[in-house]
This record gives structure tokens, C-alpha cells and sequence, in this order.
């Protein structure tokens, strides 16, 4: 079994991100943009905990973090954007056909600051954890089980 946090939305604020970590104790952490930073930050911190990050709109042009990234963890294909190009805040039309071109089974992104979690029609899942770096901070929990199944959820890590 592998679990995994989901972090997006940062926005400079690694105290949530810190705290979510030691609590949960994860195998892996996706941070899905705004800002990178934060990501390395974390990863500085926790220096054994393998950190996967996508740039988002507020990284700047100098980002050598990729804009998208496909991350594969015991059978599972997982798309990683920020979503802010895509347009993610009016469809996500694009950013799941995005996904699907990758093969993917689940398309993370952020952006909108909401948590959103659903299956389309063609089995894919979307996945937006919410912001951790405003109002009430969110984060999602992937947990992989080792015959290849996945449970998903949003959480308020208090």
C-alpha cells in the first residue's frame, strides 16, 4: 500500500503542506503548482519523501518545473497539470483530453481552489484537491493498494 498526498495552491504558505506531512506520513507528495517553490521547500524538509511538482500561472516564466507531468505508481497513470492552461476554470474538457492522450486513469490539477472529484463517462477520474494556502486548507489523500486498486478523497488536516 502507497499513499499519497496531494498539495496545490501553496501560494508561499509551507505551514499546512509541513503539518499534513507529519501527520499523515505519506510514501509520495503531488504538488500541482502555485507556487513551486513551496514544492522544493518541502522537499528540502523532508529530504527522503519523493516530491513530484508541476509549475502553475503564479511560477513565472523562469520555472524549470514542468507544466505537466505523468506520474505512474503501482499500475496507476497519473496526470499532473495546474490546469491554468487548460482553462480549468470554465471546462475541463480540455485538461481531460489531455489525460486520456496520456492514458492516464486520473487527471490532478488545480488552479480553481475548490476541491472537485468525479468519474466521466469514460472512466476517467478528476481530481482537484483544493488550495492549501487559503481559507480553509484542503489536500487530497490517493491511497494505491498494492493489486493495483486506489480509493480517493479530499481532507482538512487540522
Amino acid at each position: 500500500m502507497m499513499k499519497i498526498l496531494i498539495f496545490s495552491d501553496s501560494h508561499g504558505d509551507l505551514s499546512y503542506m509541513c503539518k499534513a506531512v507529519k501527520k499523515e506520513k505519506p510514501d509520495y507528495v503531488f504538488h500541482l503548482g502555485d507556487h513551486d517553490r513551496d514544492a522544493a521547500a518541502l522537499q528540502q524538509e523532508f529530504q527522503t519523501l519523493p516530491v513530484a511538482a508541476v509549475c502553475g500561472n503564479c511560477d513565472g516564466w523562469g520555472s524549470e518545473t514542468p507544466k505537466v507531468r505523468l506520474v505512474s505508481l503501482s499500475g496507476v497513470r497519473m496526470f499532473l497539470c495546474h490546469g491554468h492552461t487548460y482553462g480549468v476554470k470554465g471546462s475541463l474538457l480540455r485538461a481531460s483530453y489531455a489525460a486520456r492522450e496520456m492514458q492516464a486513469d486520473i487527471l490532478f490539477f488545480g488552479h480553481t481552489h475548490e476541491p472537485h472529484h468525479e468519474k466521466d463517462l469514460t472512466g476517467l477520474t478528476l481530481f482537484n484537491p483544493g488550495s492549501c494556502g487559503y481559507g480553509d486548507p484542503t489536500c487530497g489523500v490517493l491511497i494505491l493498494d498494492d493489486g493495483g486498486g486506489w480509493r480517493l478523497s479530499v481532507k482538512h488536516i487540522r
